[in-house]
């Protein structure tokens, strides 16, 4: 009995020391968190293998250069907002995979409690939770504030100036496009979270998708939450250019019911009109044989749900593309289509928008552009009780 007793003191006392090592080093909190479980859960193994995964505290942090705009203050606690009740910071967040999440059904009550809640308001909650986001992220990361947004990230100071400068262009420049379709609000600001690097990523927005089914990879996010945002993967800005774009289009329009198919294809024109035609792996030519060979109508069914977009075949792909085909045949007249859209409708994938505004009906449609003969089992029907997350990718 001795024995045990002095072995489990020995036990504690060495994944106290460990977790505090872990906790002292340069990682970011979710890794932190997830060797400091692996050394409690797995005594002996675990602390080998946190060990070895650990980056010591020897290197210090990359200290960046100082930036007019970036916020250095403490994460705060409450956030008190004119005419609302005080935001309690602390305990409407909830940890997700070592990130701190604002929990959505405390939001709403608190959103519902504060009728007066302004744009400036809600940006200030924004504002409360991106500083507890750096905290979690780790010490290379930093808030940088403009006008019109708020950037999380680990870039070098001239690399987030620029980005700041894109999003900026880009929000006028989908304005332009989409004419009164696009909605930022006034004196609201986009918040782009650029993360570590792909895992970290996915650890993130693995918080917002269902628990259970599998989902296709993606390099960006929009996350229609609580604060509404959009995130992608560290990486050279040429590289992010497109995705931004694509995500800033979905902010654009959250404001509308959009079928998935139609947001889908709204944002990956947009994306290409702004920042040029992307490179695919395969040419016009092999893609339309694609397509030929794909759709069926079951297959056209979890298009019209939206369900397609999220699947791990060659479906994810040539959803988007048909989505872009569709839109961008639909919008020749232009403001027939924005009536559609404005009129669209995510209960019947837009299908009586289309007959009242477009005079088509979206099956037919379809059967059209894919040389196939008309089936009425390609009309959709009504949406099914697929729930995807609150996310577009």
């Amino acid at each position: 009995m001795l024995y045990i007793s002095i072995l489990a003191t020995v036990v504690i006392i060495l994944n106290l020391f460990a977790s505090r090592s872990v906790r002292r080093g340069v990682d970011a909190r979710f890794k932190q968190n997830m060797l400091i479980a692996m050394i409690w859960l797995v005594p002996f193994i675990g602390l080998l293998m946190a060990a070895g995964q650990t980056t010591p505290h020897a290197p210090k942090a990359r200290k960046h250069e100082p930036l007019q705009g970036t916020v250095d203050e403490s994460a705060p606690m409450i956030v008190r907002v004119a005419g609302c009740l005080d935001f309690d910071v602390q305990s409407q967040l909830v940890e997700a995979h070592g990130f701190p999440i604002i929990h959505a059904d405390a939001f709403n009550q608190w959103l519902a409690a504060s009728p007066q809640a302004s744009t400036s308001g809600l940006a200030c909650v924004a504002r409360a939770w991106l500083m507890h986001m750096r905290d979690a992220c780790g010490p290379e990361f930093r808030l940088f504030e403009t006008k019109h947004a708020f950037i999380l990230s680990p870039l070098e100071s001239n690399v987030l100036r620029a980005t700041d400068t894109f999003i900026a262009t880009t929000r006028k420049r989908i304005t332009a496009v989409l004419r009164d379709l696009a909605v930022f609000p006034a004196g609201g600001k986009s918040v782009l979270l650029v993360l570590h690097d792909e895992d970290a990523y996915y650890q993130y927005v693995s918080a917002y998708y269902p628990d259970s089914g599998e989902f296709s990879f993606s390099s960006g996010m929009f996350i229609n939450s609580s604060v509404p945002h959009f995130v992608v993967p560290l990486a050279e800005l040429s590289a992010i250019e497109a995705v931004i774009a694509h995500e800033m289009t979905h902010s654009a329009l959250s404001h509308l019911t959009l079928p998935r198919w139609l947001d889908e294809g709204l944002a990956v024109n947009i994306e290409q009109r702004l920042t040029g035609v992307p490179r695919l792996i395969y040419t016009p030519h092999e893609l339309h044989e694609k397509h030929l060979r794909y759709w069926g109508a079951t297959e056209m069914q979890q298009f019209w749900t939206g369900e397609s977009f999220f699947r791990t075949d060659d479906g994810n792909l040539l959803s988007y593309e048909l989505a872009r085909i569709l839109v961008s045949h639909l919008s020749a007249d232009w403001d027939r289509f924005a009536r559609f859209v404005i009129n669209a409708q995510r209960e019947d994938s837009g299908g009586l928008a289309a007959r009242e505004h477009m005079n088509v009906e979206l099956g037919a449609l379809v059967c059209a552009l894919l040389e196939q003969p008309f089936s009425a089992d390609w009309e959709p029907a009504a949406v099914s009780d697929f729930q995807a997350a609150p996310a577009h990718a």
